[in-house]
């Protein structure tokens, strides 16, 4: 190899984390020295503001032009990216190439044991319209406040007494030895795509795609595609309220769905099973979830 493979990723502990793990799996599998690959911090807007939802600012396209950018410049060679960020439509010159297995998908409440026990009026700190419904609708009585900012900053603000609890990703948590904080919510579907981490590269760059394709875990591959497809179908953005979870279990996908209002007083919830190989099945699933909702919940979907 004639120099290093550039590896982009964001400059979080969580995405050096997981950039990281990204290297190690493909130095184990093709053999490589450790410094065949270079790993290449690169700051994005949505970790230069974080004052502001990221609805307001540009959307998920905040934690990946950056790096989109570098990598159709050709100043990096791959990147990563925790796949609930990445957008549904990606441009046609990217590809995702690899997708590692998958961790916890489920989000953990710190502050309380439950959403049941959490004090009358709870103020809780989050960023995401998703919790924030799921947390009304459990709770109708919570005040939600805006939470932006890596695991260490939103933990920090909890601790100074600006919430009184706050929702994060297990997997999150685990992959920065963190595990043991917070109560796993086992009834509480997850973002689309959450707990996995996406590999992307050059669409024409057949040498890098091939190299990265000996780490993608195919059940891991599966179910976020469909969980992605679910959201391309219902014409999701970074506003909608969606949860969704794809399984595979014996050659089929079981994929869960719901999707809320912002104050999560209409709700609607369906699964669909299929085979792996039916692309059709997520479209289906939005559909039946989308004919079932009220017009004030439609209204938050573009589909």
């Amino acid at each position: 190899m004639a120099r290093p493979l550039r590896l982009g990723t964001r400059g979080s502990p969580l995405a050096l984390w997981q950039a990281n793990m990204v290297a190690d799996a493909l130095r184990s599998v093709h053999s490589l020295a450790v410094d065949a690959i270079e790993i290449v911090p690169i700051r994005t807007t949505g970790d230069q503001v974080q004052d502001r939802a990221l609805a307001e600012i540009g959307g998920k396209a905040l934690w990946t032009k950056e790096l989109d950018r570098a990598l159709l410049t050709h100043e990096i060679d791959f990147a990563v990216h925790s796949m609930k960020d990445v957008e549904t439509i990606r441009p046609t010159e990217i590809a995702i190439a690899a997708m590692p297995p998958r961790a916890d998908t489920r989000d953990r409440l710190i502050g309380a044991d439950s959403l049941v026990a959490l004090p009358p009026n709870a103020r809780v700190g989050t960023s995401s319209p998703r919790r924030a419904a799921q947390v009304r609708r459990a709770r109708p009585d919570a005040q939600i406040l805006l939470f932006r900012g890596n695991v260490d900053t939103r933990l920090r603000k909890l601790a100074e007494g600006e919430a009184d609890a706050t929702l994060l990703a297990a997997a999150g948590l685990e992959r920065l030895g963190r595990n043991d904080i917070g109560a796993p919510l086992n009834d509480l579907l997850p973002a689309p795509a959450q707990g996995a981490v996406g590999v992307e590269a050059r669409a024409d760059d057949s040498e890098t795609l091939g190299l990265l394709a000996l780490i993608d875990h195919k059940p891991t591959s599966l179910c976020v595609h469909a969980e992605r497809a679910l959201l391309a179908a219902l014409g999701a953005d970074c506003r909608s309220p969606v949860a969704a979870l794809a399984e595979l279990r014996s050659g089929q996908i079981h994929l869960r769905a719901e999707i809320l209002t912002e104050d999560g007083s209409h709700y609607e919830a369906g699964e669909i099973v299929f085979p792996f190989h039916e692309k059709s099945a997520p479209e289906t699933l939005a559909r039946i979830l989308l004919d079932r909702a009220p017009a004030e919940l439609r209204a938050l979907f573009a589909a």
